[in-house]
């Protein structure tokens, strides 16, 4: 009986690692065309960006959402939902011959692509036991490695031969894991409480404004702080608030979230500046571009389970360790030898993103260790959230580095000033991940400690 249930757990994980791998391809598929859907609508650039802007919005604020749901409703009801919302989108998308007939469909995409990265983090958590969390974590997360490869190759696969439209049809794909997930997913009912819907749009439009005021314009900026302060007050008075404000009291969680947020930014880093990079100093072509960062990909892939078993066997600080030094590796060979040829370069990023995968399980493991049952759903759709808004904040700010001039290089072991800025930044990144190791090992010590005093201090009675 017990082999029939590992089984379909097995099965479980795997078709969730697909699911993931094609929503993240989604994320992607569209970055590659956005100037053939601009020339066929004549749209500006600002206009254009929407396509790609509009869904990570929306995806970003509804995986939150769909976390809170996931505390009172079934699991394989939300996928269902949005996996059914996602493919009808897509459809709608084949045939748009509009600008706004597209910009709904890539919204409605969106809206049904959330529900994916809140079940991909519940599932570990409600079919394995502690000690193998890390493991189920680590096969999941995989996708996403996955599906940051596949997305560029496939995109570029797609426009060579058929209408860019056809991109659509790929997430189609996901409808043939629905009888899987109605036949493995349980019947779990998570409770019966009320949802604070006001408190609901409250967060998702101080999370909305927040990410605009980054991407778009800083005006937004004051018009998110005004929504975080009344959402601040609703969950205060509100009788069975969105988000529990026990949570934010809870020290662990808080601390994990801020490493999380850190650690998620300066990740983004290999995602964003590598290919311009690549095509600034090295002068790649796109095609050649998606081929150099396919390695590191693979690898992730291949040794993120592995990642997950070392957690549950030697501990998430341990993880923590071998990906914060893999991660700072990476940011230093590439800084010291950012001109190198392009397959060097594809071996430094393997570092890099091997261990950036790695802390994420690290850092959802921990967190996950952190929240009672009933705040799992809505504290874990939170991490997901906040990643979401660490990376558009990143973003910008490496944009911005990016575009001014460098001539002068700040690491002594670098002998060539051609990518001076890249230097500097991989420099900038690699300094600041060690100030972020130090500050999580103080902190998880102090913490462990003052939980063990207060154990002590408040022995259980027997």
């Amino acid at each position: 009986m017990k082999n029939t249930a590992n089984k379909r757990n097995e099965t479980l994980l795997i078709v969730m690692m697909l699911t993931v791998t094609l929503s993240s391809m989604s994320i992607l598929l569209f970055n590659f065309v956005l100037p053939l859907i601009s020339e066929e609508f004549h749209l500006t650039n600002s206009q254009v960006n929407w396509v790609t802007s509009s869904y990570t919005l929306l995806y970003g604020v509804g995986t939150a959402i769909y976390g809170k749901l996931a505390d009172r409703f079934k699991l394989k009801h939300l996928l269902t939902f949005g996996l059914m919302v996602f493919s009808l989108a897509s459809l709608l998308g084949f045939f748009s011959t509009t600008y706004w007939l597209l910009l709904v469909s890539r919204c409605l995409q969106a809206v049904g692509a959330a529900a994916i990265p809140a079940a991909a983090t519940l599932i570990p958590i409600r079919y394995y036991p502690m000690e193998q969390r890390g493991k189920a974590m680590g096969t999941v997360f995989a996708g996403v490695a996955l599906g940051s490869a596949l997305g560029p190759i496939t995109s570029a696969m797609v426009v060579s031969v058929l209408d860019w439209r056809w991109l659509f049809c790929i997430p189609l794909l996901l409808l043939a894991t629905l009888p899987f997930y109605l036949t493995l997913l349980g019947d779990e009912q998570k409770g019966e409480t009320m949802i604070d819907w006001l408190g609901g749009a409250l967060l998702a439009l101080s999370v909305a404004q927040l990410l605009l005021a980054v991407t778009m314009h800083l005006s937004w900026l004051i018009g998110g702080v005004v929504s975080i302060a009344c959402f601040i007050v609703r969950i205060r008075v509100a009788k069975n608030p969105f988000v529990q404000p026990a949570l934010f009291r809870n020290r662990e969680y808080s601390l994990y979230i801020i490493v999380a947020f850190v650690v998620t930014g300066i990740g983004y880093s290999l995602f964003f500046i590598t290919p311009i990079f690549l095509a600034d100093v090295q002068e790649l072509q796109a095609s050649q571009i998606g081929l150099a960062m396919v390695p590191a990909a693979a690898f992730t892939a291949i040794l993120n389970r592995q990642g997950g078993k070392l957690a549950d066997a030697k501990g998430t600080t341990s993880l923590f360790l071998i990906a914060s030094a893999l991660v700072f590796s990476c940011f230093m060979v590439l800084s010291t030898f950012i001109s190198a040829s392009a397959w060097l370069i594809a071996c430094f990023l393997i570092l890099g993103n091997v261990g950036q995968s790695f802390l994420s399980i690290a850092m959802s493991r921990s967190i996950s260790f952190t929240l009672p049952a009933e705040h799992t759903g809505i504290g874990m759709g939170l991490l997901m959230m906040q990643n979401f808004i660490s990376g558009s904040i990143a973003i910008g700010i490496y944009g911005r580095i990016i575009d001014v001039e460098a001539e002068q290089l700040w690491n002594p072991l670098s002998f060539s000033s051609v990518g001076a800025v890249y230097s500097n930044l991989f420099l900038a990144l690699a300094l600041l991940h060690v100030v972020v190791f130090i500050t999580y090992r103080y902190s998880i010590k102090k913490i462990s400690r003052q939980n063990s005093e207060r154990s002590s201090a408040n022995p259980k009675r027997t």
